[in-house]
């Protein structure tokens, strides 16, 4: 070779890859120009023109709360919901996504109510509509910071026209939902124990509290026997209880006639204090020495007791004759509700306190009442935890003043260590302790609720509608109608359903909707539709205000009633009532939207919350549920498995994961995990996610750069080589997986698949064999020009489907392979024909990669111990025994499917030595060195360099291809 001809550069000759999509993704300067352009050219309303006529698609949004910056579980949240709606646009429906917003309710009352104690103001001075625009003010300024976040996160959606609790028109539908249960006659004010929260001064629904381990005082108490059987005079029933603070509502004793009973005599007492040698106690037989070790007691056993004599007892009340008071009847009562598993097996009823005790005590209120004994239920603590003058002893007049269950911070007040003391006065404390267990807190305060008798609003759960159901069994129904995802979600409500009690609906709140009704002493609600409609003007024009307004009650009252007797009602609703309402004032009321929603999407937690109410609310005016499907993700845990929270410093935002990263780097995290499940994240994940990002966007950039050259030439499937007719059968596969991924809500499924295919068979596989043939391939060449087909489908394919879950870096990849193109999310997933499926050509190359795995591993080793530097190197024998896999490499260029420059194939056993792996074993193979040239334009190593005198150091191909470009050196 001459030295003229070593220094030909043929490098203008070869088909190199030219794109400015830059390999570094730089998303967190990028992506909101991204957001900044979407805005501009207006794409949502791009996205509706282009969908029009077609079938709707509907995921309702669960509003998240308008009080504070989101967080990583909304950023969770929000993402999901986008990747659905974009799945469906993009697959020939009508995915119009409206975001909502929940705006009443507790924690915005408490934010003003900050503001006023800073400055020395006090709540109750303001005039209320005066406090309720602060509130709404409050709620609009976070529902405009939380709308920015949301479009960084690369969501889409109508955000200039958002559904807001607090707006006019749905203020005015949700008291109207409320009216048209009254007027089914479903409505009533009972006189229930609600959960109550002291702090908040409101009751509290079921989805409004939590759990949380607190350590309790725990008492045994001796009721005297007054009553019953000759044997059991003198005696006395122990109960035991975790909140001493009860036993002044104690109005009865409850038994269980499954267990057995005995009476016992103390025989030894450790302590001077307490229960001594002679008194006679009557317990649960299962329970008995259990009970008796903890008051360091021995018992003697006397006799078994049974149900009936059980049931003829008459008890005085242990604090008989405190402050005057105490002097009813206490009786027993069979509860089904009683076990044998902790205690004494009587369960002490308060039923101002308590669900079981109240439903035990009503259940039994006539017979009590044949019985002398009154059923009336007394309201021993306040709203603000004092005991009240039905507590004797403990109320106003006590000495010292009233005592209190827990004050305002949600600490524990006086009352437990008052009524203990009052107890061990009287000689009625068994035993007593400390118990560390779970006990109600709510859910916004964090701090501890108590078990309050208040009158409340209720929505029956059991009383017939008038066509043979009830809202419970309308309720469980539906669910059995619609679909969850995961399946484990049905089974949950289902449960919830059965066991709940009746809905309360009021709240003792200033900040929300009223509950737009007027109702006489007795809780007559009046039923007049011209007063109703009235309300529901007042409120369309002016909002719910209109009801605290001066002059209300006789403006909506009017000529009609008796203005005495009616009272406005002055609680506001239940935030779930509103939030459960949204589908009325936005999948019924909006055109572009439709009734029922195809899917409701929210954490697990709303399946006590939002799933919840929304189902109650829907099946009690609409018998059905508003949804048709239900999915639900899990919470987001640090790296360690542990809650987030910033006392522990391991939280992480996503505020925090766009500005270093980006959006997309978040959503791709979103994408790959079990979000059904309790997800992980933290940096290592974070990084880990960006790895794979730069991978599959070095994918895109490879097959941007490629088909620079691209003239868009289709060449029939027919006319293309095996290995192209092979691509296409795995975008068959690929379509059907990402479709019916994305019917199942199966994101991970897709990602994973997507980034395999890439990673695996695009990068590892079929972009590296064709990479020759591609750069160096004359322009005549069928397999360059096939390639160059099936990488345009492949392009078009991947940033499709990838679109909705990498909105940015698809429409960052799209526009740049078509700069006349609007956006991605204006196309349709690619229709992938039937034709390309052929499993017969995938099991023939499933045997090819079978034996080019172990050329490859092979010349793995060759290139470690630095024997070749590249497979090109490279002309190995490859022993292959077994026919049916020699017979798969009839036809096929296997030297270019290793990317040797030559290779032989043998059909005996290789020789010892030989490379093999123990997955082929009939396949070995000997390395060996290529014979002849290296060619300087394709760097392969042939025999027939130089063949070709114009071009003296190509191969012959690379020669047939400088002449057919017409290059000259």
């Amino acid at each position: 070779m001459t030295e003229t001809a070593e220094k030909i550069d043929y490098s203008s000759t070869l088909y190199l890859p030219q794109t400015e999509f830059p390999m570094r993704a730089g998303l967190p300067q990028k992506e909101p120009e991204t957001v900044a352009r979407w805005q501009k050219m207006e794409l949502y309303k791009k996205l509706r023109a282009s969908a029009a006529g077609r079938d709707k698609f509907v995921l309702h949004d669960g509003p998240p709360y308008a009080n504070g910056n989101i967080h990583i579980g909304h950023a969770l949240n929000k993402i999901l919901k986008d990747v659905i709606n974009r799945s469906f646009q993009m697959r020939g429906f009508d995915a119009n996504y409206v975001p909502g917003w929940d705006c009443h309710g507790l924690p915005i009352e408490w934010k003003i109510e900050e503001k006023y104690r800073e400055k020395g103001r006090n709540k109750d001075d303001v005039p209320v509509n005066e406090f309720r625009k602060e509130c709404r003010d409050f709620a609009a300024g976070w529902i405009q910071v939380q709308t920015e976040e949301f479009k960084r996160l690369g969501i889409e959606g109508d955000f200039e026209n958002p559904y807001t609790t607090m707006n006019f028109h749905a203020e005015a539908r949700i008291a109207g939902e409320l009216m048209k249960i009254a007027r089914a006659g479903q409505l009533y004010r009972g006189s229930k124990p609600v959960m109550w929260s002291v702090v908040e001064r409101t009751a509290l629904a079921e989805a409004e509290v939590e759990y949380a381990d607190v350590e309790s005082d725990m008492i045994w108490v001796k009721f005297p026997v007054t009553e019953g059987p000759d044997a059991l005079a003198g005696a006395f029933v122990v109960i035991w209880t975790t909140t001493p603070w009860t036993i002044p509502g104690n109005r009865a004793i409850a038994y269980s006639s499954r267990y057995a009973y005995g009476l016992y005599e103390v025989a030894t007492a450790e302590n001077d204090y307490g229960p001594q040698p002679g008194e006679k106690m009557i317990f649960a037989k299962r329970l008995a020495e259990e009970s008796a070790a903890k008051a360091k007691v021995t018992f003697n056993f006397v006799r078994d007791i049974e149900a009936a004599e059980l049931a003829a007892i008459t008890c005085a009340h242990p604090l008989h004759g405190l402050g005057g008071g105490y002097a009813f009847k206490v009786p027993l009562l069979d509860g089904e509700h009683v076990t044998d598993d902790a205690g004494t097996g009587f369960v002490h009823t308060a039923p101002g306190h308590g669900r079981e005790d109240f439903d035990a005590w009503m259940d039994s209120a006539r017979a009590l009442e044949a019985r002398g004994i009154s059923s009336a239920i007394p309201f021993t603590v306040d709203d603000a935890g004092y005991f009240t003058a039905d507590a004797p002893g403990f109320g106003p007049d006590a000495e010292g003043g009233a005592a209190r269950v827990i004050d305002d911070k949600g600490k524990k007040g006086d009352a437990n260590d008052r009524v203990i003391k009052a107890l061990i006065a009287r000689h009625a404390l068994f035993a007593r302790g400390r118990l560390k267990h779970s006990y109600p807190h709510s859910w916004r305060s964090k701090k501890p609720v108590i078990f309050r008798n208040t009158p409340q609003w209720f929505v029956y759960m059991d009383k017939d509608f008038g066509d043979g159901s009830t809202l419970r069994s309308r309720a469980l129904n539906a669910i059995d109608e619609t679909r969850f995802v995961p399946g484990a979600g049905q089974n949950r409500l289902r449960a919830m359903i059965e066991q709940r009690p009746d809905w309360v609906l009021s709240r003792q709140r200033a900040w929300g909707v009223p509950i737009a009704i007027f109702a006489d002493d007795n809780g007559e609600i009046l039923v007049d539709d011209a007063v109703n409609a009235r309300i529901l003007e007042a409120f369309e024009k002016e909002g719910a205000d209109a009801w605290f307004a001066e002059g209300a009650k006789e403006r909506f009252l009017g000529n009609d009633h008796d203005q005495a007797r009616w009272n406005q009602v002055m609680d506001i609703l239940d935030v779930w009532f509103d939030s459960g309402s949204t589908h009325t004032f936005t999948l019924e009321d909006r055109p572009d939207l439709k009734w029922p929603a195809d899917v409701y999407l929210e954490g697990s937690d709303q399946h006590r919350g939002w799933f919840h109410s929304s189902l109650l609310e829907s099946c009690a005016t609409r018998g059905r549920a508003p949804y048709n499907a239900v999915v639900t993700h899990g919470f987001t845990m640090d790296e360690k498995g542990e809650k987030m929270s910033k006392s522990k410093g391991n939280t992480v935002t996503p505020q925090e994961v766009m500005k270093d990263a980006g959006a997309d780097i978040l959503r791709l995290w979103v994408m790959t995990t079990d979000y059904w499940e309790d997800q992980r994240l933290g940096k290592t994940i974070i990084q880990t996610n960006i790895d794979a990002y730069r991978k599959l966007r070095n994918t895109i950039r490879w097959m941007l750069g490629t088909l620079a050259h691209d003239k868009g030439e289709v060449i029939a499937i027919s006319d293309m080589p095996e290995l192209e007719q092979l691509m296409l059968h795995r975008l068959a596969e690929l379509d059907r997986l990402v479709r019916e991924g994305y019917d199942a809500f199966d994101f991970k499924r897709i990602a994973r698949a997507l980034i395999d295919f890439s990673n695996v068979e695009l990068s590892a596989f079929y972009f590296d064999i064709r990479k020759d043939a591609l750069y160096c391939d004359a322009p005549s060449s069928l397999r360059r020009r096939a390639a160059l087909h099936v990488i345009r489908t492949l392009f078009d394919c991947l940033v499709a489907w990838l679109a909705p879950m990498l909105p940015f870096t698809a429409e960052e990849a799209w526009l740049s392979r078509n700069p006349e193109a609007v956006s991605v999310h204006l196309e349709q997933f690619p229709a992938v024909p039937a034709e390309w499926r052929n499993d017969a050509l995938a099991e023939k190359w499933r045997k090819i990669r079978e034996v080019r795995k172990v050329v490859t591993g092979a010349l793995e080793i060759e290139r470690k111990d630095k024997r070749i530097g590249s497979s090109l190197e490279a002309a190995p024998v490859v022993h292959i025994a077994d026919p049916d896999l020699r017979a798969a490499l009839d036809g096929q260029d296997f030297a270019e499917i290793c990317i040797t420059s030559a290779i032989e194939i043998d059909g005996a056993n290789g020789p010892e030595g030989a490379f093999t792996l123990p997955e082929v074993a009939t396949v070995s193979v000997v390395p060996r060195l290529a014979e002849g040239r290296k060619c300087a334009r394709s760097w392969r190593i042939t025999t027939d360099v130089g063949s070709d005198s114009l071009y003296p150091d190509v191969s012959a191909r690379d020669a047939a291809a400088l002449r057919e470009l017409g290059f000259k050196a």
